[in-house]
This record gives structure tokens, C-alpha cells and sequence, in this order.
């Protein structure tokens, strides 16, 4: 908790920044699903190559608010998903991202996952994410876009290797604060402890976990 603190006192005026993407590398691998009208989601981009856009945490969020509960709709919000959480930088993202929408499971993973997040049952929602090319990585990105529940709940947050690489060099180890090596409640475990330190510390959870990831595992840099 001591360095947890140390650190959200030095970031304390940092926040997450929009993420770019470059539409035209993902069109070919969602025009065929009939997905390629997500990538108008966000802002252009005013700097970079042409065609660049920008889209923000926030934008999953008002696009999760309009959607429906029909396969469609879930569908483009989870491609949303992917598009935020490749950027520029992942070039595998639209190549995993087709392979999911290729799998005859999406309709069913994507609906199942999203109530039992509803339903605040996160373990739940980890046994069932079983998707082509899709990790925990990306799945939890997922599972906190679309929790929608009170502020006051525990929400979903995102593990992602840099989030655990910084855990991992705080000295925390979800086995052994889960008691049990089975990732479902692994990640359970995480949420809730990352909603514990986030309310000790004053911050939000989903900022904390921002942080995290921001750091990538340099927990000591000045």
C-alpha cells in the first residue's frame, strides 16, 4: 500500500490518453462481418497519417450505453474493444479480431459474458470467455466495457500483462491472494483488492488500474 501511494501521489495529475488507430488496417478483416461502420467510432486525428482516429475509454462507454442486446450490437461493441485495446501498436489486433468473428460462438460468449458481468459474477464471466484469438488480455477489456453497474459495485477492470508485470513488481501475486491457481478466481481476486487500494488511496479502481498499465512493471523509476 506504502508504494501504491508513493505512486499515485507522483501520477496524481496524469490521466489515460485517447488511443489512435489506423481504420484502413482494419477494414478488410471487418467488412466481410458487416462491422466496418465501427470504425467511424471516435475523433480524426489532427496530427499523424492521414485517415488516423481517435478513440477513447469514454467512447466505449457512450457506444455500450446505445447499443442493443441484438448479436449485432454486441458485436460492434466488442470490435470496438479490440480497435481500443490494439491501437497502432498491436498489429496482430485485426488479424484476433477477425478470428473471433469468425468463431460460431460469439453470438453466445459475448451475450453470456456481458450478463454474468452484469450480474457481478466476474468469476463466472472468465470460465466462459472461450473465443479464436482472444486472451484475457482482451477479454477483460471486454468485461469493463460493458459493466455498466453502480460506481459503488466493483467493476470489471482489466488485467493485461503490463497491468500484472506492475503487480508483479509491487510483490503482489494473485495465486496467493486468491488462495487457488484457477484464473477465474484469480481475476475475481484482482478486482476486488484493485477496488479496495483504489478506495484507501482515493482514486477511482479503473484509474488505478490505468496506472498500473502505465508503468508496465517500472514500479521504482523516479
Amino acid at each position: 500500500m506504502e508504494q501504491l501511494r508513493k505512486l499515485v501521489v507522483r501520477y496524481g495529475d496524469c490521466e489515460q490518453k485517447p488511443v489512435r488507430f489506423r481504420p484502413e488496417t482494419w477494414r478488410s478483416r471487418l467488412e466481410s462481418h458487416g462491422a466496418a461502420h465501427v470504425l467511424d467510432i471516435g475523433v480524426g486525428c489532427a496530427s499523424g497519417a492521414s485517415g488516423d482516429r481517435l478513440i477513447s475509454r469514454g467512447d466505449l462507454a457512450h457506444l455500450r450505453d446505445r447499443v442493443g442486446d441484438d448479436p449485432d450490437s454486441l458485436r460492434d461493441l466488442f470490435v470496438a474493444v479490440m480497435i481500443w485495446g490494439s491501437g497502432t501498436t498491436n498489429g496482430r489486433g485485426p488479424r484476433y479480431t477477425e478470428a473471433a468473428l469468425s468463431d460460431a460462438r460469439m453470438p453466445t460468449v459475448l451475450r453470456t459474458t456481458r450478463d454474468a458481468v452484469r450480474d457481478g459474477d466476474l468469476s463466472r464471466a472468465y470460465r466462459q470467455f472461450v473465443l479464436n484469438g482472444v486472451g484475457r488480455s482482451f477479454f477483460t477489456k471486454w468485461f469493463a466495457a460493458v459493466d455498466d453497474r453502480d460506481a459503488t459495485c466493483d467493476r470489471a477492470l482489466i488485467l493485461d500483462d503490463r497491468v500484472f508485470r506492475s503487480l508483479n513488481a509491487l510483490g503482489w501475486s494473485s495465486w496467493k491472494a486468491a488462495g487457488t491457481r484457477r484464473w477465474p478466481t484469480r481475476y475475481a481476486t484482482y478486482v476486488s483488492s484493485m477496488h479496495g487500494w483504489a478506495s484507501s488511496l482515493g482514486v477511482t479502481a479503473d484509474w488505478l488500474e490505468w496506472l498500473l498499465f502505465h508503468l508496465n512493471g517500472h514500479v521504482d523509476e523516479p
